[in-house]
């Protein structure tokens, strides 16, 4: 295999995904999908409910592990928060295959670009290349197959964490405290507005996203809480000035065993 050679004008520079389109290798073509989705009797796996928030020394990420087809559950194990490079992280809500698809692009797109010029995009540079990538999704988010991530991380020049929320169309907004998105994701954001307080410890911030996925899950039949018997418990990843961090099960298995203790004793 030899390295492609650009004309004068025609170098996609440090862009991964000018790359991929000088070669031919976008993403899937438009015309694939002539008609809706639905209109052709598929059904799609989504998955559901992600949340974000900011605390003292960094932002919060969490989501539920729980994929749907229609009304059925299709996968109880499905990962949606995933560490974009070393400061930042995405998490993703909507058709699963596309935003997996889209997630492994990103990364890839970070790295080129930080190899190519010598130095890591800026977190709003990051927030702006996936606000793009989005944009060239619009295609198949009108046929159905939409996908709405969130994307947080540390910001070295503000020195604070910060959570960026997304449309279908590639719109980009700033969220100043938190978020949650999905199907779960009014519930989950409710809960969080009422247990968030500035400069939140991590111990903190990481239970009241628990509780935030608990409440989700409680009231939304397509978002998947703690599953004990099998050993599932939704992905919590914390993002500081030392990089992305998942949690271990252990850890996010001891917390809910606390806080169905505490809910239960409250009833």
């Amino acid at each position: 295999m030899t390295l492609p050679l650009f004309q004068m004008g025609e170098d996609p520079g440090s862009s991964f995904v000018a790359l991929l389109r000088q070669q031919g290798l976008g993403s899937l073509p438009l015309d694939m999908a002539a008609a809706p989705v639905a209109e052709r009797g598929w059904q799609v796996r989504h998955g559901t409910t992600i949340a974000a928030l900011r605390y003292s020394d960094g932002v919060v990420m969490a989501g539920d592990r729980r994929a749907t087809e229609g009304h059925a559950i299709a996968h109880r194990r499905m990962d949606k928060v995933f560490a974009a490079d070393r400061l930042s992280g995405i998490a993703i809500a909507g058709a699963a295959g596309l935003a997996q698809e889209m997630v492994r692009l990103f990364q890839t797109q970070l790295e080129h670009y930080e190899k190519i010029e010598g130095s890591a995009l800026s977190l709003e540079g990051k927030a702006n290349q996936l606000a793009q990538m989005l944009r060239g999704n619009l295609g198949m988010a009108m046929q159905g197959l939409a996908v709405v991530p969130l994307f947080a991380g540390w910001d070295e020049g503000r020195q604070r964490g910060r959570i960026f929320t997304y449309d279908v169309v590639g719109g980009r907004y700033e969220e100043a405290e938190l978020h949650a998105s999905g199907s779960g994701g009014r519930d989950a954001r409710s809960a969080i507005k009422m247990g968030f307080r500035e400069n939140m410890s991590a111990s903190e911030a990481v239970e009241l996203a628990i509780a935030a996925l608990w409440e989700a899950a409680d009231e939304d039949s397509a978002t998947g809480g703690p599953d004990i018997v099998r050993g599932i418990f939704p992905t919590v990843a914390t993002i500081t000035a030392d990089g992305f961090k998942m949690l271990e099960d252990q850890e996010v298995s001891s917390r809910f065993s606390a806080l169905m203790e505490r809910r239960s004793a409250r009833s």
